[in-house]
C-alpha cells in the first residue's frame, strides 16, 4: 500500500511540474492550486516535494526543477520578498538546506545560513527573549506573540549552530522551544495556537488563537506542530523535557481522533456531518510520530501505542483521503487552511501533501526529510 501511494504521489508531482511551471502552489480552491511567484510562507513545501521525489527516483528532471526553485529562493532572499515573518525555516529548510543535505552544494549552504541570520532578526531580547511570529518590531498587534508553528522553523537555527559553531543560533532556538513548552502547551497536554507576553518586560499575558475555534480550544494543526517540533528539538538538544512533551502531545492527538483516525480541524469544534477535517494535521503527525519513535527505547511501554497510531492514521490517509488513481493536482483531500476566515476550509494544502509524502517515504524508504543532517 505504501509503495502504491508513493508511486501515485510521484506521478502527480511530475505532472504538476508542467502545470506549475516556474510558479509555486499555496492552497487550493475547488481542487486547483493557487499559484504565486514565490511570495508566500508555503513555497518551501513544493521545493521539498521535488527533492523527495528526486531522492526516491534519481530522476534528473526532479533534481533540475528542485534546483530551479532554490535559485528562485536566492532571488527572493536577495530582494527580501515577504520575509518579515518567522516561517523562514519552512522556506529554506526544504529548499536550499535540502540541496545541501543531498548534494553538499556550498552555495546552498551559504543561502541557508543567510536565512538563519534573517530569522534571528525576529529575536526580541526583552524579558528573556522570544522569536516574534508576525509583524515588524513594535507592531502593537503582534509584539509579544509567539506561535506553536515556529517549532518547525527552529531546526534551521539548530542546524546553523552545527555548521558555524556560533552558539547564538542554538541559544535562541532552545529559549523559544522552552517558552513554547511552558506557555503554549497546557497542563492536559493540549495546546494554544499563540501566546502573548508583555513585549517590554516579558511578563506572560495569556494564550489565544488565530486559526483555531476559540482561544481555549486546541487547533489540531497546532497540536501537530508540537508533536513533530518537540521531537526535533529533542534530537538537537537531548533535553528529555522536549521528548516528554512530544510524547504527551502525541498521545493527546491520537486519543482525540474520530473513528477513522484523521483529525477534524479543531479538537473542540462542534462535530456534525459538515464539520471540516484537516488531513494536513494528521499528515504532520504521521511524520512526527516516526521522529518520536526513533527516540524511544525498544522497551518503552508507549512504543506499540504510537506505532499503531501511526499505522492507523497513515492507512486512513491513504485509503480515505488520498487522490490515488484520480486526475488531481493534490495528494490529500480535506485539508483546511483557515476555517474561521473562510480560506480553503476543505481542499488540498501543499504542506499536507509534503508531510504525507515525507511520512510515506520515511516509513517505506528511510528518506527522512530535511529538518536535520543525516
Amino acid at each position: 500500500m505504501w509503495n502504491k501511494a508513493i508511486e501515485d504521489a510521484v506521478g502527480k508531482v511530475r505532472a504538476n511540474m508542467e502545470r506549475f511551471g516556474t510558479r509555486f502552489p499555496h492552497i487550493s480552491t475547488d481542487g486547483v492550486y493557487q499559484l504565486n511567484d514565490n511570495e508566500d510562507w508555503t513555497n518551501g513545501f513544493w521545493s521539498g516535494m521535488l527533492w523527495l521525489c528526486y531522492e526516491y527516483t534519481g530522476d534528473e528532471d526532479f533534481r533540475e526543477k528542485a534546483i530551479e526553485t532554490v535559485k528562485d529562493f536566492r532571488r527572493r532572499f536577495d530582494a527580501k520578498i515577504v520575509l518579515d515573518h518567522h516561517d523562514i525555516g519552512f522556506l529554506y529548510s526544504l529548499s536550499s538546506k535540502a540541496q545541501w543535505i543531498i548534494e553538499k552544494d556550498e552555495s546552498a549552504r551559504q543561502l541557508t545560513l543567510e536565512a538563519a541570520d534573517h530569522l534571528l532578526k525576529r529575536w526580541r531580547p526583552a524579558g528573556g527573549g522570544y522569536i516574534q511570529a508576525w509583524g515588524r518590531e513594535g507592531d502593537p498587534k503582534e509584539a509579544g506573540r509567539i506561535i506553536i508553528d515556529c517549532l518547525l522553523n527552529l531546526p534551521l537555527l539548530f542546524w546553523a549552530e552545527q555548521q558555524t559553531g556560533d552558539p547564538k543560533y542554538r541559544e535562541a532556538a532552545i529559549i523559544q522551544a522552552e517558552k513554547t513548552r511552558r506557555y503554549i502547551v497546557r497542563g492536559d497536554d493540549s495546546s494554544y495556537h499563540t501566546f502573548f507576553f508583555d513585549p517590554s518586560t516579558g511578563e506572560p499575558i495569556g494564550g489565544a488563537t488565530h486559526q483555531g475555534y476559540t482561544n481555549g480550544s486546541t487547533w489540531t494543526r497546532g497540536q501537530a506542530w508540537g508533536v513533530y517540533g518537540f521531537a526535533l528539538a529533542y534530537r538537537y538538544t537531548g533535553d528529555p523535557l522536549f521528548l516528554e512533551t512530544s510524547r504527551r502531545m502525541a498521545r493527546y492527538f491520537l486519543t482525540h481522533l474520530p473513528e477513522d483516525h484523521v483529525a477534524y480541524w479543531d479538537f473542540n469544534a462542534p462535530i456534525d456531518k459538515d464539520t471540516y477535517r484537516d488531513s494536513s494535521a494528521s499528515a504532520i503527525v504521521a511524520a512526527g510520530l516516526q521522529e518520536l519513535l526513533e527516540h524511544l527505547d525498544e522497551k518503552d511501554p508507549d512504543r506499540e501505542y504510537f506505532k499503531q497510531g501511526l499505522t492507523d492514521s497513515l492507512t486512513s490517509l491513504v485509503e480515505n483521503y488520498s487522490t490515488i488513481g484520480e486526475e488531481a493536482e493534490g495528494l490529500l483531500k480535506r485539508g483546511s487552511y483557515y476555517v474561521r476566515g473562510g480560506l480553503s476550509p476543505d481542499d488540498y494544502m501543499i504542506w499536507g501533501d509534503y508531510y504525507y509524502l515525507e511520512a510515506l517515504m520515511r516509513l517505506e524508504k528511510g528518506i527522512k526529510g530535511y529538518w536535520y543532517e543525516r
